[in-house]
This record gives C-alpha cells, structure tokens and sequence, in this order.
C-alpha cells in the first residue's frame, strides 16, 4: 500500500493498492475486501457497494475466460473524483461488449452475460487497455456525498 489517509479526509493526491490474486474463484472475494478496507477510510469517496459489485465482476471475468494459471493483478486508486479499479489478466484480448453497443441482450436463463452490462451501466466510465503482460480492464466511479452512500 503506498497512501495512508487520515480517517474520513478526502484525498487531494491518489492513493492506490497493488495486489495479485490467485487464478482462481477465490480471488473474488478478496478482491471485495480490498475494495472496501480501501474506501471504508475515506469520507468523501465513490459507493462501496457499487465498487465492490463492480470489482467481483471484473476479477469473475478475469479468472473465468483468461487462460492460464498465473495470478492476476487487482489495481486501486482513490483520486478526489473518485475511484478507479483496474483488474491486470495476461489475455492480451479485449473483453467482449465492454464498450461496444450490445447487439443482443443476455439470455435471461443464463447464468452469465451481464457482468459487462452492469460495468458498463453503474459505472462513470470503463475501457480496458493493452499492458506489456495481457491486458488491464478498469472502470472509474464518482465521489457520491455521504448522504447517498451505504453504510
């Protein structure tokens, strides 16, 4: 971890966490609570549960549909706009509708098909971009006033 911030102080520079996670499903829950130890100390900061929600779908996606078994890598950064989650998989392809128009809407019997519609839906903003290992797929969430956010 490379920011401290005092509790319920708004960050006026970024402040991010680095993490690898295993390849496997294990890697989602704790991926949540890395999000939300992360935004738990700030006041003024984006929805937990938003970016908690968004964080499982992107690293489910990751260890889902990229081959192999090395670790992938769960990036966050608290900046005073917000937040941005970025989850490093070594596919270097790009994820499905991410930020294409959805052609055909998921089947409502399937168990997947929405995590890329949710992203795309709750977030401020989202795209993915080539790293020198795969690929990074981020989204971005605004400050929301306390008021709003859960507890």
């Amino acid at each position: 971890m490379n920011g401290l911030l005092a509790l319920h102080e708004r960050p006026t520079e970024s402040a991010s966490w680095r993490i690898a996670l295993p390849h496997t499903a294990a890697a989602v829950p704790v991926a949540r609570a890395l999000v939300r130890s992360a935004l738990a100390g700030v006041e003024h900061t984006a929805d937990s549960d938003t970016a908690e929600l968004l964080t499982a779908e992107l690293v489910a996606n990751a260890v889902e549909h990229t081959a192999g078994s090395g670790p992938i890598e769960l990036v966050v950064e608290l900046r005073p706009s917000g937040c941005q989650v970025e989850v490093h998989d070594p596919d270097p392809a790009p994820p499905g509708h991410l930020t294409r128009p959805v052609i055909e809407e998921p089947d409502p019997w399937q168990e997947g098909g929405r995590g890329l519609l949710l992203i795309r839906a709750l977030s401020s903003s989202c795209g993915h971009r080539p790293t020198s290992s795969g690929k990074a797929v981020w989204f971005r969430l605004p400050v929301v006033p306390a008021q709003r956010r859960s507890a």
